[in-house]
């Protein structure tokens, strides 16, 4: 057997592929970028073989990279941008269709129509989620509409159905599968029962037949075969959703440990043990992983804005070059000298779900200067998160363990200070930041016996640096009635 795991990460706009050790070392790491298609205002497609070619380039680059031997690769672990999906033949393989992307709005009319019609409790007590665009399943009917001939086709099996996971896996090993991370993003799967519910399904209108198998997360699906830049019989191995697997390659093995992926926004999601946990507080329920006979759920929260609030400091008012001079411009100030700022410039996600609201600056005065609105900046990025996980807390009904962070802005040292401050517990940043696909090839890693149990996984896990609090309590009190104050505002 090999000794390496091969890690594909298909992304929204490119897919990594990452060659790890058995110790968790990343030998080397390859992301080519595809198009994104926008064919009308709210429509956002992608072309399926586009997302192939990115996979093939990808694996073959990181090969070439770093000259291993693709005999060397034990295991091939997946993972994916969830809720993006689509339909094709299942005698030619042709998908019939562009993938609807999850940020794709076309269907939001038939979701106002269910919620209307008093089917959102029904959709949120089955699977965990709120009726959004955002979830695959009212793409997969509308797909089925819109398409000539295809609900039909879907009728009489001819059609497969899946999100990119399973397109992925089908087109290296044959095999039309996925993991219940991804199932539970597509408002068609029952968290309780674990597996496609019929009457959803039904009022949805997608067939049953077209469905993939829901098997583990980490389970020998098929092995490659026809593949041309791999050669025949590498085992795949490992699937999970991207979010998911950033939580898993954290090593959140434990009930109340979370994890924090600060990109263009930030996604948290909690480890809440072997029973799925109802919010009160605007979170979604989701199934984190299964492996074996072991089921981890989740709650999942999500900041539409964290990089990008930098972005636009940086793009829309020109007060750095680059991104990363934005930590010397914040630390250059003690505090935002009363200025506050609410990143919410698309709406503000959980746990307020209020898409109207709008961006929003407090507290300037005379005296305000670009550090102050930096330093204001990166608060409203922790302050966003801290909101979260304290609504996650009370859904749990536990405090929560520690942070695990990642993702491109957990570089940034002022930042994870700051939300170790406000939150009142360590923030932890792996020495791998790559988590999303790393969570993937450690469950391709344990189906074949690279790791044996997720215990030693953990020992395998290794952090950088850890952020403990140290924040002054009276000026963490303020910073928060400030905070509270604005988000009313805005």
């Amino acid at each position: 057997m090999g000794d390496l795991v091969l890690a594909i990460d298909q992304g929204t706009t490119g897919t990594t592929a990452l060659l790890v050790t058995q110790t968790l070392e990343v030998l080397g790491k390859v992301n080519v970028e595809f198009p994104n298609h926008y064919p009308e205002p709210g429509h956002v497609e992608h072309d399926a073989d586009q997302i192939w070619d990115s996979v093939r380039a990808a694996v073959t680059g990181v090969l070439e990279r770093t000259g291993a031997s693709a005999d060397r690769i034990a295991a091939i672990g997946v993972t994916n941008q969830r809720e993006t999906s689509l339909f094709w033949d299942r005698a030619t393989g042709r998908p019939i269709h562009r993938a609807l992307v999850w940020q794709d709005r076309r269907t939001a009319d038939r979701c106002r129509a269910l919620r209307d019609d008093g089917r959102e409790a029904l959709f949120k007590e089955r699977t965990g989620l709120v009726l959004d665009p955002y979830f695959s399943g009212t793409k997969a009917e509308w797909t089925l509409d819109h398409v000539p001939g295809a609900r039909e086709r879907a009728e009489r099996g001819e059609l497969a159905f899946g999100t990119i996971d399973t397109w992925v896996a089908y087109k290296l090993a044959g095999v039309h599968v996925t993991d219940p991370s991804n199932a539970s993003r597509t408002l068609l799967y029952d968290l309780n029962r674990m597996r496609w519910d019929e009457e959803l399904c039904a009022l949805l209108r997608v067939p049953t037949a077209a469905l993939p198998e829901v098997a583990p997360s980490s389970q020998i699906y098929g092995h490659t075969r026809s593949v041309g830049f791999l050669p025949d019989g590498i085992p795949v191995a490992g699937l999970i959703g991207d979010q998911q697997g950033a939580l898993f390659g954290q090593a959140c093995f434990s009930k109340g440990m979370a994890k924090c992926t600060y990109g263009t926004g930030a996604f948290i999601l909690m480890n809440t043990g072997a029973a799925p946990v109802g919010s009160d507080h605007g979170m979604l329920t989701t199934v984190g992983w299964k492996v074996g006979d072991q089921v981890v759920y989740a709650l999942e929260g999500s900041a539409f804005v964290a990089g990008a609030a930098v972005q636009w400091l940086r793009d829309g008012l020109g007060l750095v070059k680059h991104a990363a001079e934005i930590e010397a411009l914040a630390a250059s100030v003690p505090d935002s000298g009363g200025v506050v700022f609410v990143p919410a410039l698309t709406g503000l996600g959980a746990p307020h779900w209020r898409p109207d609201a709008r961006g929003l600056v407090s507290g300037i005065t005379r005296g305000t200067t670009a550090a102050h609105l930096a330093r204001a900046a990166l608060d409203g990025i922790v302050l966003q998160i801290d909101d979260i996980l304290r609504a996650m807390s009370a859904d749990l009904g536990a405090p929560l363990a520690e942070l695990r962070v990642d993702g491109g802005a957990s570089a940034n040292d002022l930042l994870m200070q700051r939300q170790a401050d406000l939150l009142e517990v360590q923030c932890v940043r792996p020495t791998i930041v790559e988590t999303t696909a790393l969570g993937s090839g450690l469950l391709a890693g344990l189906a074949v016996g690279l790791w044996s149990t997720t215990d030693e996984v953990a020992r395998a896990w290794h952090e950088d640096r850890r952020f403990l609090p140290a924040g002054n309590a009276e000026e963490l009190a303020r910073t928060r009635r400030l905070w509270q104050e604005a988000v009313a505002r805005a």
